[in-house]
């Protein structure tokens, strides 16, 4: 499984995450209830909202757990304006994404969100609207919620590292 998810640079130097380029699926995941998962396989996207319940993300994710498939986890913490609940909740469904892809065998890069965001043209500063327009933008026949837009992106991003756009 790969660690990490510093810039670009620094996979470059080091080489791309183990599975990548094989990968025949790239899975895109944004953690959080109001999060998404995205798959793209075959050069065709389509994005879920996140799944309410560890069996439906097992669910979810289970079809790729053959070894085809590579996914990018947004790197993500809790921040000062979240209460103790709301950041132990948190950092509870991102310690499941990161559990369930394992358990499946599915190899993970984490991400940070200034990496994706800068090299997919939509840095947000926090700002949701921002990656909604930027995702609409690249997937105009997807109906594109705040829920599913950064999923997209991560995606979309998974995807042009493994093809050598970022």
């Amino acid at each position: 499984m790969a660690k990490g998810g510093g810039d670009l640079s620094s996979l470059a130097v080091l080489g791309a995450p183990s599975g990548l380029f094989r990968a025949k699926t790239i899975i895109g995941l944004d953690p959080g209830k109001g999060g998404g998962i995205a798959f793209n396989e075959g050069g065709q996207t389509r994005a879920i909202k996140m799944p309410e319940t560890l069996g439906d993300l097992r669910d979810a994710l289970e079809p790729y757990a053959s070894g085809d498939a590579f996914a990018f986890l947004e790197k993500v913490h809790s921040s000062p304006q979240m209460g103790v609940k709301s950041a132990f909740t948190f950092g509870e469904g991102f310690g499941s994404l990161k559990a369930m892809l394992a358990c499946l065998y599915i190899p993970f890069q984490l991400v940070r969100p200034q990496v994706w965001q800068k090299t997919m043209g939509c840095m947000t500063k926090g700002d949701k609207n921002v990656s909604k327009r930027r995702a609409q933008e690249l997937f105009p026949n997807q109906k594109v919620t705040h829920a599913l837009a950064d999923a997209l992106l991560i995606c979309e991003f998974g995807c042009r590292l493994r093809g050598g756009k970022a």
